[in-house]
C-alpha cells in the first residue's frame, strides 16, 4: 500500500513539474505578443521608458485608428482575404480529389508517381521561384493576384501526402456499396469520401490559411502596383514609413494578426482531430 502512495505521489509531482516547465515556456513565448499589444496602447514617451512593462499606464485606443488610416488598409484586406480564401478552395478540392486517386484507385504506377509527387517536396522553393515568375510573366499575369491564387487549384504534395493517408483507412466497404449503388469514382469520392475527411480537409484549410494569410515573398515577387498589394507587403511598407512611430507600427502588427490568433482558438480542435486521422482502419 506504500509503496502505491509513493508512486502515486512520484506521480503527481512529476505532472506539477511538467506544468511548470509548460508554464515557463508559454509566458516566454507569450511575452512578445503581449508586448505588442501594450506597445500599440501607448504613446511614444511611455515605450521609451516603460522597459519590460507589459501594463500600459495610459490607454491610447486612437493608435488604432491612424495606423489603419495611414495606410488604405481595407484594399489591402480584400486582396489579402481573395489570395487566402480561394487557395484554401483550391488547395482542399484538388489535394483531396488526388489524394483520394492515390488512395483508393489501385492502377499500375500509381506508386511510382505517388513518390514523384512526393520528391517535389525535396525541392527548395528556390529552384521553382523563377521558373514559375517566367511562366507567369509569359502569361501576362505579373502585378496581378493571379499568381497567388492559381497555383492552388493544382494541389500541393503535402497535402496530398496527409488526406492519402487519411482515406487510406476508410473501410473498403463504403467504396463497395456505393459502386454497387452505381456510383462512378468521382461521385463516390465528392458524396462520401469528402463529407468523412472533414476533419483531415480543416486541418489541411486551417495550415493552408496561415501559410496565405502570411505570405510576403510572393506578393513581393508579383505584385508592383499599390493596388493589388496584400496586408504582409503593405505592413513592409508601413514600417518602411512609420518606422519610428513604434506604436502605430505594433496597431497594425496586431490587427493583422489577430485572424490568424482567433482561428487558432476557434479551429485547435478540428485541427488536432484532423491530424490524428480519426478514420479507421481499412478492412
Amino acid at each position: 500500500m506504500s509503496v502505491t502512495k509513493k508512486h502515486k505521489s512520484t506521480s503527481k509531482k512529476m505532472k506539477w513539474l511538467a506544468y511548470l516547465i509548460l508554464l515557463i515556456g508559454s509566458v516566454a513565448f507569450l511575452y512578445p505578443f503581449l508586448w505588442m499589444i501594450s506597445a500599440s496602447l501607448r504613446s511614444l514617451e511611455e515605450i521609451a521608458v516603460s522597459e519590460l512593462s507589459i501594463w500600459p499606464d495610459s490607454w491610447r485606443w486612437e493608435n488604432y485608428a491612424k495606423a489603419l488610416t495611414a495606410f488604405p488598409f481595407g484594399r489591402y484586406f480584400v486582396n489579402t482575404l481573395i489570395t487566402t480564401v480561394l487557395p484554401i478552395i483550391g488547395t482542399v478540392l484538388s489535394s483531396a480529389l488526388v489524394g483520394y486517386a492515390f488512395a483508393r484507385l489501385k492502377v499500375r504506377g500509381s506508386g511510382v508517381l505517388f513518390v514523384l509527387v512526393l520528391s517535389t517536396m525535396l525541392l527548395p522553393g528556390e529552384v521553382t521561384m523563377i521558373p514559375q515568375f517566367i511562366l507567369f510573366k509569359n502569361l501576362g499575369m505579373l502585378d496581378t493576384l493571379y499568381p497567388l491564387i492559381v497555383p492552388a487549384f493544382f494541389g500541393s504534395a503535402f497535402y496530398i501526402f496527409l488526406l492519402r493517408q487519411f482515406y487510406s483507412r476508410l473501410p473498403v466497404a463504403l467504396e463497395e456499396a456505393a459502386i454497387i449503388d452505381g456510383c462512378g469514382y468521382f461521385k463516390i469520392w465528392w458524396k462520401i469520401f469528402l463529407p468523412l475527411s472533414k476533419p483531415a480537409l480543416m486541418a489541411v484549410a486551417v495550415m493552408v490559411f496561415m501559410g496565405s494569410w502570411n505570405n510576403f515573398m510572393g506578393p513581393l515577387i508579383y505584385i508592383n502596383s499599390d493596388k493589388w498589394k496584400t496586408l504582409t507587403l503593405g505592413l513592409a511598407g508601413f514600417q518602411g514609413t512609420y518606422a519610428t512611430d513604434t506604436n502605430l507600427l505594433m496597431a497594425a502588427a496586431v490587427v493583422i494578426t489577430l485572424p490568424c490568433i482567433l482561428l487558432f482558438f476557434t479551429a485547435q480542435k478540428a485541427f488536432m482531430e484532423g491530424l490524428t486521422f480519426s478514420g479507421s482502419k481499412e478492412s
